[in-house]
């Protein structure tokens, strides 16, 4: 028997309304009924995970930041936390003052630009998240961040990534979450260690989990569930090392899944 399901939010728990259905709220509620834990893993920041976690009923700890911050929704403590080294993130910093290139982060769960401008606006609107415009963005770098994120062409980010990687080293992650979003966290900032924390967390065996996503962020956490899900609209890549395919995020492909794995309702 699953004890422990994480779940990604965008295009995998809602829909393209960004909403998440009736039947899909039904079958999380059945899950935890039957006493397994239902979790959130997504990139988002904890301040907009945790209104949709509410709005489903959930009252456990969440993922968020891609694995970088895990923390409670009863009483709001902190369970797991990683930071971007200062090191790596001043040199990504410099390193896109020197390429013009577009870079935004949180500190202390508030989200800071370098400048206000249509990437950080489509970027807010998709997430319904307030940012803040600080010009002497050398401050900003200097607290202590859960993620930084570029913005910029599919192609550019694929280009950027080997480049970051050199200038970075080891102690980062660094991952797409969509094709214009190219995220940078500790390298322990990933949703795979923060499933791992959970599951000792709640005392089960990562062979009594399920990782259900869309997006290259997820594949850490589908390779060292006991049952990694990918959504139909999933990428490519993700369906390659998948365990199992469900339904879309249009479709209900979360409810599919609990009730074929959980529920056991064919």
């Amino acid at each position: 028997m699953y004890k422990l399901i994480a779940i990604d939010i965008d295009d995998t728990l809602i829909n393209d309304q960004k909403e998440v259905t009736p039947a899909t709220q039904q079958a999380l509620e059945a899950a935890v009924a039957k006493g397994v834990v239902v979790t959130l893993a997504t990139g988002r920041a904890y301040a907009s995970a945790h209104k949709i976690a509410r709005q489903t009923g959930l009252n456990v700890p969440i993922i968020t930041y891609q694995g970088a911050l895990v923390k409670n929704l009863l009483d709001e403590n902190v369970l797991y936390e990683r930071y971007v080294p200062l090191v790596a993130a001043r040199r990504l910093y410099e390193f896109c003052v020197e390429r013009n290139l577009h870079l935004q982060t949180y500190i202390d769960d508030k989200l800071y630009t370098r400048e206000d401008n249509q990437k950080i606006k489509d970027y807010t609107e998709l997430n319904n998240t307030e940012y803040f415009v600080e010009p002497v963005f050398s401050k900003v770098i200097e607290q202590p961040a859960p993620k930084l994120l570029i913005i910029d062409e599919p192609e550019v980010l694929d280009e950027l990534i080997p480049e970051l990687r050199e200038l970075l080293g080891n102690e980062v992650h660094i991952t797409k979450s969509k094709p214009h979003f190219l995220e940078i966290m500790h390298h322990e900032g990933t949703k795979g260690h923060a499933l791992t924390f959970l599951a000792k967390h709640f005392g089960c065996e990562l062979s009594e989990t399920i990782a259900i996503g869309d997006s290259w962020n997820d594949h850490e956490m589908l390779e060292c569930a006991g049952l990694g899900i990918a959504m139909e609209n999933a990428i490519p890549d993700l369906k390659k090392l998948a365990d199992y395919i469900t339904t879309s995020n249009n479709e209900d492909g979360v409810k599919h899944a609990i009730d074929k794995f959980v529920l056991n309702v064919e």
